[in-house]
């Protein structure tokens, strides 16, 4: 045997791609590809560059924030609250009927790819395009902004659920049919305990979710603190858009202190 069969050094084998080769291959495409894009963004470096001026001059002009509007900014708080709470537990209802249609091991073939194809299709449009179309249809205000999240909600849940539902041990779920249980027995009894602490887990995730969206979708009028934020930069109002920024991210940061304090107590 030469020395060349039982090489001295090892190196990991390149991952996804099997030789090197194809792994510079496909580095280089890459590259090329990123150069190329950027080529045709027609990005105008002078003009990105005057924008700095204008940045620190709306940093300055946030300094300091001004918490005047007090009742302003506590009410819009409490609408983007008040919307997350009611898409989380409105999308958690509506969810278990679909989780359990887009689960595989649990539904007819053709309500499997129904209930799939829903989601899929519901999935493929972002919080802000779904909220635009709300507002055009009900007008600017909370509603819009509910119905949004709650959608989303909806088959974000749902989604997770079904998956949940597919990862099931079958065993547990085939001795309770055994018994002589019908489909709703089933779910109560075998499937239900084995997806509950993941679920709730979920929620709590998805609540913290929606309390960052709710923030965001009011931009586009769907209510909420951030139809408050977006009104305050078109007047110019940096001081208390800044305000209102740090309120959000108080927020924020609270929701996400209650979702950890929810998943330790569950664990």
């Amino acid at each position: 045997m030469t020395a060349a069969t039982y090489p001295t050094r090892w190196r990991p084998p390149p991952a996804f791609f099997g030789t090197r080769r194809r792994y510079w291959i496909f580095t280089g495409c890459v590259i090329l590809y990123f150069a190329w894009s950027l080529s045709t963004l027609n990005v105008d470096v002078n003009r990105m560059l005057a924008g700095f001026p204008r940045a620190l001059d709306i940093f300055a002009r946030m300094v300091p924030p001004d918490f005047s509007k007090g009742q302003l900014l506590v009410k819009g708080m409490l609408e983007s609250v008040q919307m997350a709470f009611a898409a989380t537990l409105i999308g958690a209802v509506l969810a278990v009927p679909l989780g359990i249609a887009a689960a595989r091991n649990m539904a007819p073939r053709p309500v499997y790819l129904a209930a799939r194809g829903f989601i899929v299709l519901n999935r493929t449009f972002h919080e802000i395009i779904i909220a635009i179309f709300f507002v055009k249809l009900f007008g600017f205000g909370a509603v819009a902004g509910l119905l949004t999240l709650a959608l989303s909600s909806w088959t974000f849940c749902g989604k997770m659920l079904a998956e949940d539902i597919e990862n099931v041990r079958m065993g547990q779920i085939e001795a309770v049919r055994a018994t002589g249980a019908g489909f709703a027995q089933t779910i109560v009894y075998s499937v239900v305990p084995q997806v509950l602490s993941r679920t709730v887990g979920v929620l709590i995730y998805r609540l913290d979710a929606n309390v960052r969206h709710s923030t965001v979708i009011g931009i586009v009028g769907a209510g909420g603190i951030g139809q408050t934020l977006s009104a305050s930069f078109s007047r110019y109002d940096y001081d208390f858009a800044a305000a209102i920024l740090l309120c959000i991210a108080a927020l924020v940061a609270l929701g996400e202190w209650f979702s950890d304090w929810v998943r330790r107590k569950l664990r």
